[in-house]
C-alpha cells in the first residue's frame, strides 16, 4: 500500500475496523451479566471458555468480517483464521482479536477488555506487519484506545447495546508519562525465574503495585500513569502465557506508538517470528528505561 490511493484505502479500512469494534462494545458489555458461566468448550489454548467469551467472539466475527478490506478474522477462540471474503486481495487485512481478555475476572466483577490487531499480512506473521491496534476496556466506563499511523487516542464509548453508539475522544494524543508510577507483574511469584525476581524486587521499591488480572486493565494503568507491565517467562512456562498474535503484538504496538518499549526479555516483541496462530510469548512493556533495565537484568 505505497501509493496515495492505497494509503487512503488503508486509512478507511482501519477506521471501519474500529468503528465496528466500538459499535459492538456496548452489546458485549450488556451481555456480560448473563454469561458468567462456562460454555462447556475449550479454546485452542486448552482454556475453558466462558459463555461471554463465545458470545463476544461471535459478535466481533460478524461485525469485522463485514468490513470492506478485511480478508480474515483470527480469534483467540478459534483454531484457524476465518475467511472474510477478501483473502484473494493481496491488500486485504487480517484482524486478530482476543474477544474478552481477562474473562476470568467476570465472576469477581473486575475489569476485562477486547484486544484488536490489524495486520497487513496473513497470520501467522510478525508484529512488524501491524498497521493499527487497539483495545476496549470494560471498566467503570467503557473506553477504547486506538493506535495507528496518526498516534494513540482514547475514546469513551456509550450505548445500551441495542442501538446507536456515542463516542467522544477524551485524549487525542496519548503518550506514556515521563515519570513512571505503577507496575503490574503476572504469574505466581514462586514460578518467577531468579533473574526476573531480582528485577521485580527493585521495581517494588520504586513503584506502586497495580495488578488486576486482566492484561488490558493492567496495561491501561501503565499508559495512564507510566510504569511497567510484565507477564514473564515462568520456570514451568518458559514460553510465557500471553498469545503473540492476539495480545502481545497489539499491546506492543500501542505502547510503542505511545513512546514506550515492548520486549520478550531480550529483543522487541514485534520481531518475534511465530510458527503458529496461537504461539505464546513473555511480554514486558512500559517506559523505555524500565524495559532497558529489564533486558539487562535478564541478559
Amino acid at each position: 500500500m505505497a501509493d496515495a490511493d492505497s494509503a487512503s484505502e488503508e486509512d478507511t479500512t482501519v477506521e471501519a475496523v474500529f468503528d465496528a469494534v466500538a459499535e459492538t462494545a456496548p452489546a458485549i458489555r450488556a451481555a456480560l451479566p448473563g454469561r458468567r458461566v462456562e460454555s462447556g468448550a475449550e479454546n485452542p489454548s486448552g482454556e475453558t471458555a466462558l459463555a461471554a467469551d463465545v458470545y463476544a467472539d461471535e459478535l466481533l466475527a460478524e461485525a469485522l468480517a463485514a468490513v470492506d478490506g478485511v480478508g480474515s478474522y483470527v480469534s483467540e477462540e478459534r483454531e484457524a483464521a476465518v475467511d472474510a471474503g477478501g483473502a484473494v486481495d493481496e491488500d486485504a487485512y487480517a484482524v486478530a482479536v482476543d474477544p474478552l481478555d481477562g474473562s476470568s475476572n467476570l465472576r469477581s466483577n473486575n475489569a476485562m477488555g477486547t484486544v484488536v490487531g490489524v495486520y497487513d499480512a496473513p497470520l501467522p506473521t510478525t508484529g512488524r506487519d501491524l498497521v493499527a491496534a487497539g483495545y476496549v476496556l470494560y471498566g467503570p466506563i467503557t473506553t477504547m484506545v486506538v493506535a495507528d499511523a496518526d498516534g494513540v487516542r482514547e475514546e469513551v464509548i456509550e450505548g445500551d447495546g441495542e442501538g446507536g453508539v456515542d463516542r467522544s475522544v477524551t485524549e487525542p494524543d496519548l503518550t506514556l508519562p515521563d515519570d513512571p508510577v505503577v507496575y503490574g507483574f503476572g504469574g505466581r511469584v514462586p514460578d518467577w525465574p531468579a533473574d526476573f525476581t531480582a528485577y521485580a524486587r527493585e521495581i517494588e521499591r520504586e513503584l506502586k503495585l497495580r495488578y488486576g488480572g486482566a492484561m488490558v486493565g493492567d496495561v491501561n494503568q501503565v499508559l495512564t500513569y507510566g510504569g511497567v507491565f510484565a507477564y514473564p517467562a515462568l520456570v514451568d512456562a518458559p514460553d510465557g502465557k500471553l498469545r503473540l498474535s492476539f495480545e502481545a503484538n497489539p499491546i506492543a504496538y500501542i505502547v510503542e506508538r505511545a513512546g514506550g518499549r515492548a520486549s520478550d526479555g531480550a529483543s522487541p516483541i514485534r520481531d518475534v517470528d511465530p510458527d503458529g496462530l496461537h504461539d505464546r510469548v513473555p511480554l514486558y512493556v512500559g517506559n523505555a528505561e524500565l524495559i532497558e533495565r529489564l533486558e539487562a537484568a535478564l541478559a
